[in-house]
């Protein structure tokens, strides 16, 4: 062959490579979120680890006795498709927090949220999602060998990450990692983190990100499927619940484990189950009149419980315990105490009562105001009630919050029972088991997630 027809025959391959690369350019509109080899628009939260950059890198490295660190975005996101590239220090634990937020009253400012792990362990859960200073495990890999495979040590690994409404999914060097349902956080910061780092761990490790682009319109058009199973949470036990005891209260599909208040069967009306949520229906707002209460068939004594709620405007209802449904058998609720569920800007609840603010939402019903700085979301959306009681001590919890505690039985309590509604009901409050109550208080309120833990 000739040294013409050579040169001729790399001349059309070189064309062919370039045309074919030319082809495959992404066109996607990402922007972004590192500006001019600066770090601005980003922060620092938690601990004291460090950050730099160079040349459009951002490096972490770790300091001894500093918890967690974070390298946050100053802007918050809710629906995106974020694509990265990391490095990460074999010895090292990270990850990339999504729709996280750092609260006063969540843990004095704790940063929280969803977490897409960075695993360099044999374990190799890298990808997966995990919920920081929360839920802990909400989808490992543990059943996605393919994905575990996926991570390369010691060298750069790429992120997927798509948060669309309340679906995540991931990939890991373009292998499907994660696939998640889950409603808990719409909106938060990006967060790069630094692990804190115990004793006789190696202080200056690194871990490197690069690439770091994001996507926030026509994400549907952008959107790839995922082949995986999703794995919902809605009334499911996270891994960590499941380790510690906790047990579903209700199933999300039926009315097993729960009769009405009044009634040896659940209410025939006025409660319906529609999408994995248990819903009392309005019916102008009177007390027990229509469908009625409901309560669990079991009792319980020292006992964790976590509910979440939400409320339509102008809405009454509440979650009752240490409930004895033989007493007061006649109209309105069952005697026990409550932990209040109120709209408290519409419902005219929220300014009556014996003790100002005991009416109003997460308080102990007429005895006890919650905390005037509670963190309640909007209407319409959820909000998680929180009740432990162990030897008699007694706390309410909303989104995170402790809003109240008291102690049953002792000298305070009787004297704010004797001046309240309650006075009537001889040893109120005083059971040392009782069944649990939702309330039907005439208002539409939907529950979902009633999980409990007996101690």
């Amino acid at each position: 062959m000739s040294k013409f027809v050579n040169q001729t025959v790399f001349l059309f391959a070189v064309i062919c490579f370039s045309g074919c690369s030319q082809g495959k350019k992404d066109s996607t509109p990402w922007k972004s979120l590192i500006e001019d080899n600066t770090l601005n628009g980003w922060n620092i939260k938690g601990g004291e680890a460090t950050y730099t950059i160079n040349d459009g890198v951002i490096t972490g490295t770790t300091v001894k006795n500093t918890p967690n660190t974070f390298l946050t975005t100053d802007k918050n996101y809710d629906d995106f498709i974020l694509e990265l590239d990391y490095k990460v220090d074999s010895t090292m634990n990270s990850g990339i927090q999504i729709r996280s937020n750092s609260l006063p009253t969540y843990r004095d400012g704790r940063v929280h949220g969803y977490q897409i792990e960075i695993d360099p362990s044999k374990r190799a859960w890298s990808a997966g999602i995990f919920d920081e200073s929360r839920r802990g495990w909400l989808n490992p890999l543990k059943d996605n060998p393919e994905a575990q495979k996926a991570f390369k040590q010691n060298d750069w690994n790429h992120y997927r990450i798509e948060a669309i409404g309340d679906t995540l999914k991931t990939w890991i060097n373009d292998v499907p990692a994660a696939y998640l349902i889950d409603d808990k956080t719409a909106s938060g910061f990006i967060g790069l983190q630094v692990h804190s780092i115990h004793r006789n761990q190696k202080e200056g490790t690194t871990i490197s990100w690069k690439n770091i682009k994001i996507l926030t319109e026509d994400l549907e058009k952008y959107s790839k499927e995922s082949p995986l199973k999703p794995i919902i949470t809605k009334n499911q036990l996270t891994i960590k619940e499941k380790d510690s005891g906790w047990k579903l209260l209700w199933d999300g599909k039926t009315t097993e484990g729960w009769r009405g208040a009044k009634l040896e069967a659940f209410p025939e009306q006025g409660w319906v189950i529609e999408n994995g949520e248990l819903i009392v229906l309005s019916s102008g707002g009177a007390e027990s009149a229509a469908g009625g209460d409901i309560v669990t068939e079991a009792l319980y004594g020292d006992f964790e419980l976590t509910v979440d709620f939400k409320l339509t405007p102008g809405a009454n209802s509440g979650i009752k315990y240490y409930v004895d449904t033989n007493i007061n058998k006649g109209k309105g609720s069952s005697i026990g105490l409550e932990y209040q569920i109120l709209d408290d800007a519409l419902h005219p609840d929220a300014k009556l009562g014996n003790h100002k603010g005991s009416r109003t939402v997460a308080a102990l019903y007429d005895l006890i105001q919650a905390d005037p700085e509670k963190p309640i979301n909007l209407i319409g959306t959820w909000n998680t009630a929180y009740i432990i009681s162990k030897d008699n001590h007694v706390e309410h919890w909303l989104n995170g919050m402790k809003v109240l505690e008291y102690e049953r039985g002792s000298e305070a309590f009787l004297k704010l029972v004797s001046k309240s509604k309650y006075v009537k009901w001889p040893n109120f409050g005083l059971l040392e088991k009782g069944q649990i109550l939702l309330q039907d208080h005439g208002d539409r309120v939907a529950f979902k997630n009633i999980k409990i833990k007996s101690l």
